[in-house]
C-alpha cells in the first residue's frame, strides 16, 4: 500500500512517501480504506521518537474511511485496548500509530470495537478530525472534569484542536467558556465558536485577568490545561475549583505552591484520550445539540505530510490540520 513512512526519528523531513506492507488479517480486527487522516501534536512526539516506535513505521492516530468488509463509512477511535475500567486505561492501552501502524496510509487495521459510524453531516476531512480531539476533550470536560450546566471554565491556549472543540462543546452543555492565547485574533476566532471572551497569556498577570472575567469574578469552576502551565492555571481557579491537565507542550515539569494548593481545596486531574464509552457520550452530545464539525485550519495531500507537520509546528493555525488521501 502507499503510505507516508517514518524511516528514522527527527524533524518533519523524515516523513517520506513510499510503499509499506498491507495490514495483515487478524481475528476481531477490520481493515479501513482511508479517505483522510488528521494531525495531532501526539504525531510530532511519535515522529521525534518519544514513544520508541518500531522502524520503519507509519504514524497517525486519526482517520476516517470505508470498512473493507461491509463498505460502511466509519471514523477510527484511536484508543486501543483501553480495558474494562473507566477510571484509567489498562496495561495494554496504546494510541494508534505509536507501535501499531497508523493512518498516514491508504489502509489501516484496528480492532472492530474502535470503529464508529461516520457522522452523516460531516465530510471526510471533518470526520477524520473528530476522533482524538473530540474524545480527549469530551473526557477532559465531562468524564474527568465533571463540568455541569451553569459552571464556567477556562482553556489555556485558544488555537489548538482541544480548545476549539471545547469552545463548541461546553456552551451546548450549558457552561460558559473563556480562553487564553498569545494572539488577539485567536481569541476573536474562539468567541465566534462559542467562547465568551479571553485574555492574552503573554501578560504576566493573565491568571488574575482571567479570574476577573469569570462570571463570579472570583475564578473558574474548571480550568483545562493542555500545555502544562499548572502554577499559572491554578491561579485562575475559584476556591474548590478543578484543574484538568492533558498536555505538556509548554512545560514538562511544574513547581507548585503546595500549601496554597491544599488551602485552596483544588482538584488536580490528569487525563488523556478516552475509551469507547466516552466516545459514545461524545456522539450523543454532538447529536442532541447539533454541534458543528471540528474547525479545519488547513488540508494537505497525503504525500505532503512533512509540509503539514511543518505547518502544525508553527502553532499559528486555528483548528485541525488534515491530510486528504484522494
Amino acid at each position: 500500500m502507499h503510505a507516508v513512512i517514518l524511516q528514522e526519528f527527527g524533524g518533519p523531513a523524515v516523513l517520506r512517501p513510499g510503499d509499506f506492507p498491507d495490514p495483515s488479517d487478524r481475528h476481531g480486527w477490520v481493515t479501513i480504506e482511508l479517505k483522510a487522516s488528521a494531525l495531532n501534536w501526539h504525531d510530532v512526539l511519535v515522529r521525534e521518537g518519544r514513544y520508541h516506535s518500531p522502524l520503519p513505521h507509519v504514524i497517525g492516530a486519526d482517520g476516517a474511511g470505508v470498512r473493507r468488509d461491509t463498505g460502511e463509512p466509519v471514523v477510527i477511535i484511536p484508543s486501543l485496548h483501553w480495558g474494562a475500567r473507566d477510571k484509567a486505561p489498562g496495561p495494554r492501552w496504546e494510541i494508534l500509530g505509536d507501535h501499531i501502524p497508523g493512518t498516514y496510509a491508504e489502509l489501516v487495521s484496528v480492532p472492530a470495537e474502535c470503529l464508529a459510524p461516520k457522522p452523516a453531516a460531516f465530510n471526510w476531512v471533518q470526520a477524520a478530525a473528530l476522533p482524538l480531539v473530540g474524545l480527549t476533550t469530551y473526557r477532559a470536560l465531562f468524564s474527568r472534569g465533571r463540568l455541569r450546566a451553569g459552571e464556567s471554565m477556562l482553556v489555556v491556549g485558544a488555537g489548538g484542536g482541544i480548545a476549539t472543540m471545547a469552545a463548541q462543546l461546553a456552551p451546548r452543555a450549558g457552561a460558559s467558556i473563556f480562553v487564553t492565547s498569545s494572539s488577539p485574533d485567536k481569541i476573536t476566532q474562539a468567541t465566534s465558536l462559542g467562547a465568551t471572551g479571553g485574555v492574552l497569556h503573554t501578560d504576566p498577570d493573565w491568571p488574575e485577568q482571567a479570574r476577573r472575567l469569570s462570571p463570579s469574578g472570583g475564578g473558574f469552576d474548571l480550568v483545562l490545561d493542555p500545555v502544562g502551565r499548572w502554577p499559572e492555571s491554578v491561579r485562575a481557579l475559584r476556591p474548590g475549583g478543578r484543574l484538568v491537565v492533558l498536555g505538556a507542550n509548554a512545560a514538562e515539569t511544574a513547581s507548585m505552591d503546595v500549601r496554597g494548593f491544599y488551602f485552596g481545596q483544588y482538584d488536580l486531574l490528569g487525563t488523556t484520550m478516552g475509551n469507547v464509552r466516552d466516545f459514545a457520550g461524545l456522539v450523543d452530545l454532538l447529536t442532541e445539540h447539533r454541534v458543528p464539525p471540528p474547525v479545519i485550519d488547513r488540508t494537505f495531500p497525503l504525500d505532503q505530510a512533512a509540509q503539514a507537520h511543518e505547518h502544525l509546528e508553527t502553532t499559528r493555525g486555528f483548528g485541525k490540520t488534515v491530510l486528504e488521501h484522494e
